[in-house]
């Protein structure tokens, strides 16, 4: 076990990365310090669904040599991450979440994995997600839920659930996470911990496996952290344009890092408790309501937003299913039956989907995005809750029956996100801020939502947030 401060598993990335390049501590002895706080506390959490000790290592020595030459293999040098399971990985086994692929081991890294190695992180292992990440709660076939480090009996959200939990827990410096309608928000909100998704094809959804060519509409790869400039530090090594992405945006990549520094004197701060639509629990809408009011303090204006969606899961679950049904569709035809109850019902509805209903989708799309842009003609920003409910129960579908006292739509499995999805469906990007704690003395997030392609406001205003409410501090249960 290394010997260093058991209190820098905490600390901020950026601070960590310039210890490590200025040999005030050794890559391996952070690597060894996170290595054994796994090995001592996941089995409480089971964030990790594969440990890559020697693999860890064998990159912390490396970061140390060059360190000692003083060189520095980029941005991420000696940095211990840890990489959501749905991204493959060469060489490490890359399960999905699913029985189906429980001894997969694929031969080449997805373009974000490669980035991240690149810029010299080690890798600790890959995170916990449900199957193929078609869930807002860590719960897959593959043995017990990932559990929430604040209250272990609660869900760590999901997909990338895992990367929450480790994140908070102090299992990682930085996580990598994906979000097909909510999957690093909905975790980082109900974690107590920064994640933002990226603008549509801001990063690259290379998988890294050859594959059938889609359409990819609604899934980011994206950053998780403790702090909002570590976030933007990771999205700066994560961005940028894939030739093997079709999708892939072919713009300049801007400079987050120097986005978290801007001042937010002046921006206009269009505030949502519901989207119009879809209430939240009451001490959830306070605390964000209380979080985007605190803009004020800062030289912004706060004014209600009359945004009002119409049935946004019926517009976002068919690119979802139609995806999932595209990619695993052939699991349904498997005797062995590997699927979890909702990777079926997921499958099966896309492949139910018509042309017809897929085009009308694309339709209902281009109304959403008018509708979102409409706002934000009038705001800089749009500011809700992430969630809208804490986190609940892990084990026995333990899903919200009634949310803001109202029947959850369009059911208990999905009621308690509807303003993660809308924003997938649109492609924009979004953030979740910790904000507070309900009296269960369980996180809350705030969500800020900007236009397409202005990751750098929305990273502006959460870090002036931090600044003046900080929540890193903050340690849950399990850490």
């Amino acid at each position: 076990m290394s010997s260093i401060d058991e209190n820098l598993a905490f600390a901020p990335a950026t601070e960590l990365r310039d210890m490590i390049a200025q040999r005030r501590i050794s890559s391996v002895e952070l690597t060894e310090l996170y290595l054994s706080r796994i090995d001592r506390l996941d089995a409480q959490l089971n964030a990790y669904l594969t440990l890559t000790p020697e693999i860890a290592l064998s990159q912390a020595r490396r970061a140390d040599e060059a360190s000692a030459r003083g060189e520095s293999l980029g941005a991420l040098h000696g940095l211990p991450v840890s990489i959501k399971d749905l991204q493959m990985t060469a060489g490490v086994r890359t399960t999905g979440g699913s029985l189906a692929f429980r001894d997969r081991v694929p031969e080449a890294n997805a373009t974000c994995v490669q980035r991240v190695l690149d810029a010299g992180a080690v890798m600790l292992g890959k995170t916990n997600t449900p199957e193929f990440g078609l869930l807002g709660a860590n719960e897959n076939r593959l043995g017990e839920p990932c559990r929430n480090p604040w209250n272990p009996q609660r869900t760590s959200g999901g997909s990338s659930g895992g990367a929450g939990a480790a994140t908070v827990a102090g299992l990682c410096a930085l996580a990598t996470g994906g979000d097909g309608g909510g999957s690093i928000r909905i975790p980082a909100s109900f974690n107590g911990i920064y994640g933002i998704k990226p603008t549509q094809g801001r990063i690259s959804s290379y998988t890294g496996a050859a594959a059938p060519l889609a359409a990819n509409i609604t899934s980011q790869q994206g950053p998780m952290s403790r702090t909002v400039r570590d976030a933007a530090a990771l999205l700066d090594v994560m961005s940028g344009y894939d030739p093997k992405d079709v999708g892939s945006l072919r713009e300049p990549t801007p400079d987050f890092s120097a986005a978290v520094d801007r001042g937010v004197e002046g921006l206009r701060i269009g505030w949502t408790p519901d989207f119009g639509y879809a209430p939240a629990d009451g001490e959830v809408t306070a605390s964000a309501e209380a979080a985007a009011l605190s803009f004020q303090e800062l030289g912004c204006s706060v004014d209600e937003s009359d945004l009002a969606l119409e049935s946004p899961f019926d517009t976002w679950i068919v690119f979802f299913a139609a995806n999932s049904y595209a990619a695993n569709g052939h699991l349904l035809e498997d005797p062995d039956d590997p699927l979890s109850w909702y990777a079926r019902w997921t499958i099966e509805k896309g492949a139910a989907m018509t042309a017809v209903d897929y085009l009308r989708a694309l339709g209902e799309r281009d109304r959403m995005i008018q509708q979102f842009m409409d706002q934000l003609d009038k705001f800089d920003l749009l500011m809700s809750p992430t969630m809208a409910t804490t986190a609940f129960p892990a084990d026995g579908y333990g899903y919200p029956q009634t949310v803001g006292g109202e029947q959850p739509y369009p059911n208990p499995a999905w009621g308690f996100l509807p303003y993660t999805h809308p924003i997938n469906t649109i492609g924009f990007t979004a953030a979740s801020v910790p904000c507070g704690f309900d009296s269960d003395g369980m996180p809350i997030g705030l969500h800020v939502i900007g236009r397409p392609g202005d990751e750098e406001t929305v990273l502006a205003a959460s870090a002036a947030f931090e600044r003046a409410r900080p929540w890193a501090h903050h340690r849950p249960q399990v850490s």
